[in-house]
C-alpha cells in the first residue's frame, strides 16, 4: 500500500493588486484546506513545482523549483508562499505538491 508523503496543490497566481502583479509571492490552493485555521499545519512546510524541460541535465528531463508556504491569504484555506526563484507565468493553474509531514 503507497502513500503520498504530500499533499497535492493548485498554483491560483502571483500575489497582486488590482494593476500590479508580485511575482515574488505565489499563492497556492492546498486539496482539502478549506480554512485559515487548516491552512495553519502547512506554514513553513515545503513547496515543489516538478515540471518537464526539453533538455536533459544529469540525465533527467524533469525539474523542480522549490519553495515555502509563507501565510495564509483570505479565509478559503488559499496560502502564500515563496520559491526560490519566482514562478513562471506558465505555472498558473499548474499542481504543486505540498510535503505535509515534518521537515527540518
Amino acid at each position: 500500500m503507497m502513500h503520498r508523503l504530500y499533499s497535492k496543490g493548485r498554483v491560483l497566481g502571483h500575489k497582486r493588486a488590482k494593476r500590479n502583479t508580485r511575482p515574488n509571492t505565489s499563492l497556492i490552493q492546498i486539496e482539502g484546506v478549506a480554512t485559515k485555521e487548516d491552512a495553519q499545519f502547512y506554514l513553513g512546510k515545503r513547496v515543489a513545482f516538478v515540471y518537464k524541460a526539453k533538455r536533459e541535465i544529469h540525465g533527467s528531463k524533469i525539474r523542480v523549483i522549490w519553495g515555502r508556504v509563507t501565510r495564509p491569504h483570505g479565509g478559503s484555506g488559499v496560502v502564500k508562499s515563496k520559491f526560490r526563484t519566482n514562478l513562471p507565468p506558465r505555472a498558473f493553474g499548474a499542481s504543486v505538491r505540498v510535503a505535509s509531514h515534518d521537515q527540518t
